[in-house]
């Protein structure tokens, strides 16, 4: 995908699919950009992941900015719609039966407990959790100001990890609890990946 030693450019997602977790392992050092306008139909509030009856896609509300437009670092999560309860129950209704989500259960409930006031520090958090679970040690840091023009020596996937385009690379196939039902479905949220595999689960983002 690409060098061991580039720079990553990627934004804010709530768990993220797999593509952008692979691009994170790949990379010594990743810079994520807050600065971006926030984008509605993106990963930044939604993820994909695998249920009985197949791919689920689950959204975060949020509020509207006042101005029309926000960065996505100022973007505040809706209280309405009691989202987080709906959100824990789908996850533990679609993974419940994996081999590893028992294991990995009480690291993931308090996200799902705990109010969150804006999406990014929820996003974020979600992310350390995760690259400490599967054991990612790319250095990440933030932009101070939206990067226009990519620099040379960044690999910038913003806008190429998006639920409307293609992934950028192949999913390498694993064990999915309804895959006899569904097929395999590639690309979904990092934690189909998680609960399906448990610490094998860095062998797969190739």
């Amino acid at each position: 995908m690409m060098e061991q030693s580039k720079t990553v450019l990627l934004s804010s997602l709530y768990l993220a699919p797999i593509e952008y977790y692979a691009a994170l392992n790949h990379a010594e050092s990743a810079v994520l950009e807050v600065n971006d306008h926030y984008q509605k139909q993106s990963y930044r509030n939604r993820c994909h992941i695998g249920g009985a009856n197949g791919l689920l896609s689950l959204s975060i509300p949020v509020e509207k900015p006042i101005s029309g437009k926000g960065k996505m670092k100022d973007i505040r999560i809706a209280d309405h719609g009691n989202w987080q309860h709906l959100h824990w129950n789908a996850i533990v209704s679609a993974y419940n039966s994996t081999p590893f989500f028992e294991y990995y259960e009480d690291d993931f409930r308090p996200f799902y407990q705990k109010r969150f006031e804006y999406l990014h520090d929820f996003n974020e958090e979600l992310r350390h959790l995760i690259c400490r679970l599967i054991g990612i040690e790319a250095a990440v840091s933030y932009t101070q100001e939206y990067i226009e023009t990519n620099p040379s020596d960044y690999y910038d996937l913003r806008e190429a990890i998006h639920p409307k385009k293609d992934a950028i690379g192949v999913t390498p196939r694993y064990y999915q609890v309804f895959a006899d039902k569904n097929g395999f479905i590639p690309n979904l949220s990092i934690i189909d990946l998680l609960y399906n595999m448990g610490n094998e689960s860095i062998l797969f983002l190739t």
